[in-house]
């Protein structure tokens, strides 16, 4: 061997010594967890399993019984099974034998479960943890290994009983676990391809736009509306009708008006499904959780109150109102009339979903008080104007 190729070797036997550590040789590790999961202490497990234990109380008072399937399935069975977020399934190693992957939710195995054992009629409830291969965002809760739970009735039954019944655990369990006040959103698939329908989306572009507006829970509707224009490649005309549509929101009385709208009424598919939801929220008063619940597909805004008022001639004192909660920080809008009348106002916060009002009127402003609404509730009350800011910091920090 050459004096070239000794030092060569030497080089190569150094920079090998630098890969594996310091000077003794040894290799360093770095003590960590896997990019996208988190360890749980004793504190967070003990608040778990009582979290748990509200859950699966309910569902069991509810008849429903428990299974468990293998937290990796064949490859082929999750393949093709979740449209554009497939790129998201975890494929494990080739191991020489079956290819496999870790299971990206619990549906799609519970599926496979039904299928192999030729269960036609079970209800069901399975709390495991399932994996997905995406951008982690930790602070927003967003993890690579995460539970979920399912409760599932499977089989034939008459519409919307066991809808109504979903329903009534999803109810209980929120309203025992005592988080605040909440919310249950609920919608029918064949409104939604309805109105695509009506509002000119093309057969072959349903499942991507659909894919869109699930979006508009955590994107603002003018993201949205700009992926289905330059993204997906639908006309700003089209865009702008669905826009219309997906800022509804209401119980009972947004169905009739839906079924009486000229668009959707010229759908036998979106009035099929607005006939079972007006049926499915008869079912809820019975249940008493109509109090809760929304048919709602989705807010095109974050617009936390609207400045309104009750009598003609005081624009400038909206305007000047709104104002002061633009530079508090406060997400606030106004109509853009001279003289509303306070029911338009009102009513435009119930259709966008707007939670509060702030109504000034000549009392309020000889009294320097505003009248603070709750839209859900209407209930009032009068704050003094210089704690209204604190009071709407207060009182939207706990909204859903």
């Amino acid at each position: 061997m050459t004096v070239s190729q000794i030092d060569e070797e030497v080089a190569k036997l150094l920079q090998l010594k630098a890969q594996l550590g310091g000077e003794d040789g040894k290799h360093v590790f770095v003590l960590k967890t896997a990019k996208g999961t988190r360890d749980y202490n004793p504190k967070q497990m003990a608040i778990r399993e009582k979290v748990f234990n509200t859950i699966i109380g309910c569902f069991k008072r509810h008849g429903a019984e428990t299974i468990d399937t293998p937290v990796f399935e064949l490859k082929e069975t999750l393949t093709g099974k979740y449209g554009e977020d497939s790129k998201l399934i975890y494929d494990l190693k080739d191991q020489g034998g079956e290819l496999l992957s870790l299971r990206y939710d619990l549906t799609v195995p519970f599926a496979r479960y039904l299928a192999m054992n030729k269960i036609t009629n079970i209800k069901r409830y399975h709390i495991a943890k399932v994996y997905r291969r995406d951008n982690p965002a930790m602070t927003r809760g967003r993890y690579r290994e995460f539970y979920q739970c399912d409760f599932d009735i499977a089989g034939q039954y008459d519409p919307m009983i066991p809808d109504a019944e979903c329903l009534k655990i999803v109810y209980e369990i929120l309203s025992e676990l005592d988080l605040g006040d909440f919310r249950i959103k609920v919608n029918d698939r064949r409104i939604l391809d309805g109105m695509f329908a009506m509002c000119g989306v093309p057969d072959e572009k349903f499942r991507t736009i659909c894919s869109t507006v699930d979006k508009l829970d955590k994107a603002s509707w003018e993201d949205v509306k700009n992926e289905m224009v330059k993204e997906k490649g639908l006309s700003e005309g089209v865009a702008d009708q669905i826009g219309e549509y997906v800022s509804m929101q209401g119980g009972m009385d947004l169905a009739e008006r839906l079924l009486q709208d000229p668009k959707l009424s010229q759908s036998k598919q979106a009035c099929a499904g607005l006939a079972d939801m007006k049926q499915l929220f008869s079912y809820l008063q019975l249940f008493q959780v109509t109090d809760k619940l929304l048919a709602e597909k989705v807010r095109t805004t974050e617009t936390q109150v609207l400045v309104a008022s009750a009598q003609k001639n005081l624009l400038e004192e909206r305007l000047k109102l709104t104002t002061e909660l633009w530079n508090a920080g406060i997400k606030a809008e106004v109509l853009y009339k001279k003289n509303p009348k306070l029911l338009t106002q009102l009513q435009h916060c119930e259709e966008t979903g707007i939670p509060l009002v702030a109504i000034l009127g000549e009392q309020e402003l000889k009294d320097g008080v505003v009248k603070l609404r709750k839209v859900a509730s209407r209930e009032e009350v009068d704050v003094p104007r210089e704690e209204l800011v604190e009071e709407l910091k207060r009182r939207t920090s706990k909204l859903p």
